[in-house]
């Protein structure tokens, strides 16, 4: 069976309706303040920045976005047997929304779709949070503790903000699964934000051919062996349907 690995970037996102943050008319190009709702020293540093950061969160298109039909494709892709790897830099949870197995997503930024407990590490549904958030618009942890008190420790999203590390273990993952397969796919990145961008070139020292494909030029587009510059949500459905029926069993 084909193996395939692939990185996902903003460009499948935005196929869904999702603004990017760092393109010409991103989110953070657009309005540099806002890049604070996920820097973790203003977050820790006061309560109105933390109940700033949660109702933007809250009305991003990243938190109330569906999935789109490459989305979809990818879920085809891990159906048919050949999927191995889903890292992604994106943290809208789009991937498992659309249905990949979370055996294989690699969250390399984090996700919007989980958060936890600064203080004790207990893991909330975002979901639960932001249906009360009107009520509490600075979440606190109400898990009980040895003692019979309450945690009260800070509730964070999972998404990695600036001045955080990636989630442990998260690229050595990547770059084993890379590694083992036949194929590396890079969608819709422009494979200029470290570490993940040098998923591509270990990719291809490793000997594994590297399909790039985003509507704009990438940093590593002189070492693919495939590029394809052709809207994302077009694209990848007809990339995907091709690749099965050359390799099925």
């Amino acid at each position: 069976m084909r193996k395939i690995a692939v990185l996902t970037g903003a460009g499948i996102s935005t196929s869904a309706g999702i603004p990017d943050f760092r393109g010409p008319k991103g989110v953070w190009t657009q309005h540099p303040e806002q890049m604070n709702v996920y820097d973790i020293d203003a977050f820790l540093r006061s309560k109105e920045d933390r109940e700033y950061s949660w109702a933007w969160q809250k009305e991003s298109p990243a938190w109330n976005a569906n999935p789109g039909g490459a989305h979809q494709a990818l879920v085809d892709l891990e159906k048919a047997g050949m999927l191995t790897l889903l890292a992604t830099q994106n943290f809208d949870a789009l991937h498992e929304k659309a249905g990949n197995s979370s055996d294989i997503i690699i969250n390399l930024h984090g996700t919007i779709g989980t958060s936890h407990c600064m203080k004790c590490g207990k893991q909330y549904q975002t979901a639960d949070i932001m249906a009360h958030l009107d009520q509490e618009p600075d979440p606190h942890c109400h898990a009980s503790l040895s003692d019979g008190s309450e945690c009260n420790g800070l509730l964070k999203t999972d998404v990695v903000y600036f001045g955080e590390a990636l989630p442990d273990g998260a690229m050595e993952r990547s770059l084993r699964h890379i590694r083992e397969a036949d194929e590396f796919w890079v969608i819709g990145s422009t494979l200029s934000v470290q570490p993940a961008a040098w998923l591509a070139p270990a990719a291809v020292e490793a000997g594994v051919p590297l399909t790039i494909m985003n509507m704009g030029k990438t940093e590593y587009d002189s070492i693919a062996t495939r590029l394809i510059s052709e809207p994302i949500q077009d694209a990848l459905p007809r990339l995907v349907q091709e690749t099965i029926e050359k390799y099925r069993d």
